[in-house]
């Protein structure tokens, strides 16, 4: 299959063919002709053919969880409807920079808007944009769109649009609050699961390994493993904010070009990070789960879980970030006395056994600890709680901009 057999307008073509694609992925073979046959597509001919009204009304509305995330998608739109006949207006549009900027590129409107939730309600309260003419709604990394601090957000943005619109839900993980929401807002969706693709050589595309270790030793290991394999690039995960300066300083004095990635920091310095680790100028990037969705950075060879998720579902999207595009990746993951049975509560939900490794040297004395008289051992997922309640009002919004009327039919992924 080529992109040319998927329906997509020559504009588009051309712009895949500048891109030096040549094969769709899994993913795209079955989304794009389910998105065309639905007849709104975010950057094709449907949104490229309308009517040129001024102010531009919003007609595509993409969410995504981080600010990176919401970058790169911007810059993929802009890359690939370049060449139409009529240019789309383009904002992304995220907090953690001044709002007064934003405001003012959207004076005149946009055709498509890439927003992170929060920032987003920011300006709708200062009358910067409207929503009430979005046909198209893009939901992606959907399931941490429904974590706490997104799901009231984006419960509001729903209560801004139009009832008559088309539902696009991505994400790596659906777990059940997913598909709560989904059988609320969506009718007849068409769900597509996409099996990882393995590479020629039928092993995994990430191998996954388990080192013991003593947490006091955890950063000399990290430098021991980075040196003897000569990695390139090394993504580290870290449990907080702290952890990515205090772990990034240990590796910088030890000779590792290292920096920190997390939520707390200015976006210039998330900017500035992230693009010296892409370009290579960067070896390590110690990053708390923030950089665990949707950024893709090409040639990654290890993802270190340093501190284990504390849910089971982070874990699929942290090593995620390696083994991409037909590359193979390497996903390692530190187990201490006190994690060792919280790696096999993630081990079960994800139908793994890993056999423990032990690093000469850096041997274990510490023996593993009971498991915890909780099933749950603190995963995500069991215990009823704040962000349950917030899910419940977010599918309670969608059931009532559901009934407001919908298309009689409307394909979604």
């Amino acid at each position: 299959m080529t992109f040319s057999s998927l329906g997509l307008s020559e504009p588009l073509l051309r712009a895949v063919a500048d891109k030096d694609y040549e094969t769709p992925t899994p993913i795209q073979l079955q989304a794009i002709p389910a998105v065309l046959r639905g007849g709104d597509v975010w950057a094709s001919a449907r949104l490229s053919e309308g009517p040129r009204l001024a102010p531009r009304p919003v007609r595509a509305l993409i969410l995504v969880p981080t600010r990176e995330l919401a970058a790169q998608i911007g810059e993929s739109i802009r890359a690939y409807g370049y060449r139409l006949p009529v240019q789309l207006k383009t904002q992304i549009v995220f907090g953690g920079v001044s709002i007064n900027p934003q405001m003012m590129a959207l004076r005149g409107g946009a055709d498509i808007v890439v927003a992170t939730p929060g920032r987003l309600l920011d300006l709708a309260d200062h009358n910067a944009l409207k929503l009430s003419a979005v046909e198209i709604l893009v939901l992606d990394e959907a399931d941490r769109l429904f974590n706490l601090g997104f799901a009231d957000e984006l419960a509001r943005v729903l209560a801004l649009l139009p009832a008559r619109r088309q539902h696009l839900l991505f994400s790596a993980t659906f777990p059940p609050a997913v598909f709560e929401f989904a059988r609320a807002l969506l009718r007849d969706p068409l769900r597509i699961e996409v099996a990882p693709k393995l590479p020629p050589s039928g092993k995994a595309a990430i191998l996954q390994r388990a080192i013991e270790v003593d947490k006091p030793r955890r950063t000399q290991l990290l430098r021991h493993l980075i040196e003897e394999n000569k990695w390139s690039a090394v993504l580290v995960f870290v449990a907080t904010k702290y952890h990515t300066g205090h772990v990034a300083e240990k590796l910088r004095k030890a000779g590792l070009r290292a920096e920190p990635f997390n939520g707390e920091m200015s976006q210039g310095a998330r900017t500035a990070n992230l693009a010296a680790f892409k370009d290579g100028r960067l070896r390590v990037l110690v990053a708390t789960d923030v950089a665990s969705r949707g950024i893709d950075i090409a040639q990654l060879p290890v993802v270190v879980n340093y501190d284990l998720p504390r849910s089971a579902t982070d874990y699929t999207h942290r090593i995620g970030r390696t083994g991409r595009a037909g590359e193979t990746g390497i996903a390692i993951s530190f187990i201490s006395a006190d994690t060792d049975a919280h790696f096999r509560l993630i081990e079960k939900r994800h139908g793994l056994h890993l056999d423990r490794e032990q690093i000469e040297g850096f041997e274990p004395e510490e023996p593993p600890l009971p498991p915890p008289a909780d099933p749950t051992g603190g995963i995500k997922g069991k215990r009823p709680n704040k962000k349950d309640k917030l899910r419940a009002a977010l599918a309670a919004a969608a059931k009532q901009t559901a009934g407001g009327g919908r298309p009689a039919s409307r394909p979604s992924a």
